[in-house]
């Protein structure tokens, strides 16, 4: 299932992190970093560990959100602590901020790997979602997709246009070209690394449910799966763009059935309601109705 909405909670708040947990979103992100004050560092990650323990007996459950941590920075004195403190049962996957190389990584794959040991894990169990989100981060972007080309570990990519603009001196508005540039950057790069479809940045207004809205649909055109979310009021809006209509997937299903017929006759090439169809517009139906699948699965598992 692709991860439409992703929603931060953070850790140090049980009430927040709950209804995190509990609501519709695809993935949660008990948060370490931003939301923390250096002073709360060690209780935050007391609190995430707690949270984890109660989700341990949960990890099979389609309805229940995959949980990942963002963890600070390895660049900060905080992120061995972060890193020993939550992996265990119940965790999914750690969120690395400010990726800048391919060392970063090698360093945190190789410290999961020893603390999963140590845990009782599985070797690879826990994914690493990198945030490029600084200016070395695209710029070593290449360098930095080689790297999780080899590695199971990770699996796509979050782009974090708060922390890019502050580091670049941009103005984080929708639309901007600069970040625009740096988001098709980011899927292009998933792509040439074999990785899924990257996750867009959060929306920071909160009120602004239109501009969500504008800028949601903005990343699912340019190929994003989803998009960081950092409310939960946002999670419906998110979801509802990254999820196929009903007029989408009447399309697509008519699509994929014509073509079918007619390449069972030999052809490859055909019209359906004035569009021209051939194997690439037949394969981007398919995937429509593989992702409308996923989607009413997702649905099924929340209401049942």
């Amino acid at each position: 299932m692709p991860l439409r909405s992703l929603l931060f909670a953070p850790a140090t708040s049980s009430r927040h992190a709950q209804k995190a947990l509990t609501g519709a979103a695809d993935g949660v992100i008990l948060d370490l970093e931003d939301a923390i004050a250096i002073a709360e560092k060690p209780q935050a990650r007391l609190a995430a560990r707690k949270a984890l323990d109660g989700l341990a007996g949960e990890s099979s459950s389609a309805a229940r959100p995959r949980v990942f941590v963002r963890v600070n920075g390895l660049t900060t004195p905080f992120a061995y602590d972060d890193l020993r403190a939550i992996v265990g049962p119940g965790l999914d996957g750690v969120v690395l901020p400010k990726t800048e190389s391919a060392a970063q990584l090698a360093t945190v794959d190789w410290l999961l790997t020893q603390l999963e040991r140590a845990a009782g894990l599985a070797a690879g169990a826990i994914e690493v979602m990198p945030i490029i989100e600084t200016a070395a981060g695209v710029a070593r972007m290449a360098e930095i997709a080689a790297t999780v080309r080899e590695s199971s570990r990770v699996r796509r990519l979050n782009f974090g246009a708060g922390d890019f603009s502050l580091d670049t001196n941009m103005t984080w508005v929708v639309g901007h070209e600069g970040l625009l540039w740096a988001r098709a950057q980011l899927v292009i790069a998933s792509r040439a690394a074999g990785l899924e479809a990257p996750l867009d940045t959060v929306y920071a207004q909160l009120h602004d449910e239109d501009g969500l809205r504008v800028e949601a649909e903005q990343a699912r055109r340019l190929g994003f799966q989803g998009k960081a979310c950092i409310h939960p009021r946002q999670v419906e809006i998110v979801n509802a763009v990254f999820s196929p209509s009903a007029e989408e997937v009447s399309q697509a299903r008519a699509i994929v059935e014509a073509f079918a017929e007619a390449e069972a006759q030999g052809v490859a090439s055909l019209r359906v309601g004035g569009q021209f169809i051939d194997y690439p517009v037949a394969a981007r139906a398919q995937r429509t109705l593989d992702l409308a699948a996923q989607v009413e699965q997702r649905g099924q598992a929340l209401s049942g």
